[in-house]
């Protein structure tokens, strides 16, 4: 199949891209070996072959148990910081004024 410069030019519209005119033969040349390349994946006999649903086909679900577990509590989480009160971490102020 033959790109011509005016396919580069209504790819790039669609795309919203502009190409400086130097440019657009470099891209149909690559578009067209983009093309070769896709060509030659169809000469590939795939009858009888499954379409994969993921690359890693385990076939079983690989998660976890969404299952509650104890969480660090208040107390516990401001154990070691240096300053806080009974509920939040105290930091300096990045924000704003003085």
């Amino acid at each position: 199949m033959h790109i011509s410069l005016e396919t580069i030019d209504n790819i790039a519209r669609l795309s919203r891209l502009e190409f400086p005119d130097n440019e657009k033969a470099a891209f149909v040349e690559k578009f067209e070996q983009i093309i070769t390349y896709f060509d030659a994946l169809e000469t590939f006999d795939l009858e009888g072959i499954e379409p994969l649903k993921s690359i890693a086909d385990t076939g079983d679900n690989t998660f976890r148990d969404d299952v509650s577990e104890r969480s660090t509590t208040t107390a516990e989480a401001l154990a070691n910081a240096p300053k806080h009160n009974s509920v939040f971490f105290k930091v300096p102020k990045v924000l704003g004024g003085s």
